[in-house]
């Protein structure tokens, strides 16, 4: 060093505010406390270190041992001086803030760097299993932190399936963006097989945003440092919604935690920050008279159904569903699959058939459809309840998506269907639902006949955060 800093070392200290800083020195000097003074040597002299087994004994059980691990090892590999230097087992603070300067605050080509390390060891190229198996691993540590943390927001392994399968599967479709050095992307089975070089880990890292954003829940979660930093709030603040409406219920999701983080961040910003169940079969009743009942008017919603095959998909309706014999929703709605895999498919621009909501009409279809066009929707749900179909030969022209359901056409399962965002103003004006909301076949008996609402304004009181 020179008996001066690195200019690396200061050029990465200037990203963070001094309150930051004082946050960074607090948790090295408790990393590296265990280590004390030693007698007879200067300060410079006496620099403290981190052991792999001080920075387990710090992490205890915030993260799995083998992200501990991988952390450890980007911290590592930091070099902060031009000046090669002999491999150390140990991290010294200006390799400790460079890290975190570079995962939390750095350019793609930074974290890439660290990636790498993290993946493997070696110098060069990384195989496409060894990038799956740290996926994997950064996938399921972000689910056991937010869990140990207790920041699932609502969320459980009580109220979601086994996140086991959605661990992988959201790893996979990561893994999926990843492109190769001629530009071709790997999938399905020729990932494990593909190698991938520092050129290819940047072009991952900068096109997938999830990679970052969960690195830096990761670090901020397991360390418990700078956990709302002003310039990465959003990532961290809304990965998960918050859940509504599903206490006491036992309800359990069609959908794992993974899951809900992938599709949440699909969404439009704005509404990402909550969830409420609006309808699901197993509460509500198989019936497509309950289901409307449920959806209209409430805003952006999705809808979430699995069918006899045990195929997971569905899709999001950016607008409040109308039901009316017209099109509906813009360019933000899209299909999705959940199992056997996780992916989005976004709208095309070719037609603005994006939703379809209709009943009891005889002229026009009745049911609920998104995609494609009349008897050919990418997704429907027709109103004699139970019945669907998925048709693409071989792409929805709206969305692009394959057939979704394991069969064209399928049979319903269940299905639940998420309000995200806000209330709509109107719904909140008028506050929760009354008895007949929920009998949308009794309100319109009453309004045949001219009777009026009485119950209008008892409604059941709205569930407290």
């Amino acid at each position: 060093m020179g008996g001066s800093e690195s200019s690396l070392y200061q050029k990465h200290l200037s990203r963070f505010l001094p309150d930051e800083l004082a946050a960074i020195d607090g948790v090295f000097d408790a990393l590296s406390g265990s280590a004390g003074p030693v007698e007879g040597k200067t300060r410079k002299a006496a620099r403290r270190t981190v052991t792999l087994s001080m920075f387990k004994a710090y992490i205890k059980e915030a993260l799995p041992e083998s992200m501990t691990v991988r952390l450890f090892d980007g911290m590592k590999s930091v070099r902060v001086s031009e000046k090669p230097s002999d491999p150390s087992d140990q991290v010294g603070k200006e390799q400790f803030v460079v890290f975190m300067a570079a995962l939390l605050k750095g350019y793609a080509e930074e974290k890439s760097d660290l990636v790498l390390r993290m993946i493997s060891k070696a110098d060069g190229t990384v195989k496409g299993s060894q990038v799956l198996e740290f996926a994997e691993d950064l996938v399921g540590s972000l689910v056991h932190v937010l869990k140990y943390r207790k920041e699932l927001k609502g969320w459980s392994l009580q109220n979601t399936r086994d996140p086991t399968p959605g661990i992988k599967a959201l790893a996979t479709q990561l893994v999926s963006e990843l492109k190769l050095p001629d530009g071709t992307k790997v999938e399905g089975t020729r990932i494990p097989d593909a190698t991938c070089d520092r050129s290819s880990l940047e072009d991952w890292v900068f096109r997938v945003p999830q990679v970052s954003a969960y690195l830096n829940v990761i670090v901020q979660q397991g360390l418990l440092v700078l956990q709302s930093l002003p310039d990465r709030a959003e990532d961290t603040l809304h990965l998960l919604p918050r859940c509504k409406g599903v206490r006491n219920s036992g309800f359990v999701s069609l959908l794992e935690i993974p899951s809900v983080a992938y599709l949440n961040s699909h969404l439009p910003a704005e509404v990402r920050h909550r969830w409420r169940l609006l309808f699901a079969s197993r509460l509500h009743g198989e019936s497509f008279t309950q289901l409307m009942g449920h959806i209209v008017n409430q805003g952006p919603c999705l809808l979430v159904l699995r069918d006899s095959d045990g195929h997971i998909f569905g899709g999001f309706a950016s607008l409040s569903w109308e039901a009316k014999p017209q099109f509906q929703g813009d360019n933000r709605c899209f299909l999705f699959s959940v199992s056997p895999s996780l992916s989005v498919f976004t709208c095309t621009g070719y037609n603005d058939h994006f939703m379809y909501l209709n009943h009891r009409q005889q002229t026009m279809p009745n049911g609920l459809g998104m995609g494609g066009q009349h008897e050919y929707f990418g997704l429907w749900i027709d109103s004699d309840y139970g019945k669907g179909h998925s048709k693409a030969k071989p792409r929805c022209i709206t969305y692009n998506s394959p057939q979704l359901s394991a069969q064209e056409d399928f049979t319903l399962d269940a299905l639940e269907v998420w309000a995200v965002g806000d209330p709509p103003e109107s719904d909140t004006a008028k506050g929760k639902k009354s008895v007949l909301d929920v009998d949308p076949e009794a309100q319109a008996l009453l309004e045949m006949i001219g009777k009026s609402r009485q119950s209008e304004g008892l409604r059941e009181p709205e569930e407290e955060d």
